[in-house]
């Protein structure tokens, strides 16, 4: 893959992103686990999202949130990275791509989650591993955006069966996957995400 590094602004924070560009006016945004937990950019399920969706000849951009990496200021527990999340958007907008995807991996999906309501460009939504016994997702109102939600069968802080009880106040009609034997790091088992994002994006 190969990818453009380019500085996004935040408000007066710069972060770094990586930005492929296509034609068309197709793009997704990424962002990554837990920036406590080693999360960035470069994990191994946010290049495996990039991937698909460059293939399906969608633009993308993942980006390290604030403090992560290159990028200025400091973890912000959800709040300031909402901000970050937006800035991409808006950078995106600029480069005229409107039908936007909105991908989420672990933390995320939670902080994607928690600023839905603010991010009018989004057409489109997939959860990945939404870490529902480890964050608070109960602010998360119905949105009928959220389309896809994954996670693996022995995923302990993204439980399926927790997910699965919260879809209906998410959206009703929102798709949920499961993959059997992957664990929230998706080892061996990213092929398999790989493909249910394939199938995703063909019903396009």
């Amino acid at each position: 893959m190969t990818e453009e590094e380019i500085i996004i602004n935040s408000g007066k924070i710069k972060i770094e992103g990586l930005l492929k560009n296509l034609s068309g006016d197709k793009g997704v945004i990424v962002s990554h686990p837990h920036p406590l937990h080693g999360g960035d950019m470069y994990n191994n399920v946010v290049e495996a999202v990039c991937m698909v969706y460059q293939e399906k000849g969608y633009s993308t951009l993942r980006f390290n949130f604030r403090g992560v990496g290159q990028s200025e200021g400091e973890y912000d527990e959800g709040i300031g990275e909402q901000d970050d999340v937006e800035a991409a958007l808006v950078y995106f907008a600029d480069l005229g791509k409107k039908e936007l995807d909105l991908v989420g991996y672990s933390f995320g999906s939670w902080v994607n989650a928690l600023g839905l309501n603010k991010y009018k460009k989004v057409k489109r939504v997939i959860m990945v591993s939404p870490p529902v016994d480890l964050l608070d997702f109960s602010s998360l109102a119905y949105n009928q955006k959220i389309k896809l939600v994954i996670s693996g069968s022995e995923d302990e802080i993204a439980d399926w069966k927790s997910i699965k009880k919260m879809i209906p106040g998410w959206n009703h009609e929102a798709a949920l996957k499961v993959i059997q034997g992957a664990d929230h790091f998706y080892w061996g088992k990213t092929d398999e995400l790989e493909e249910i994002i394939h199938e995703f994006l063909e019903q396009d």
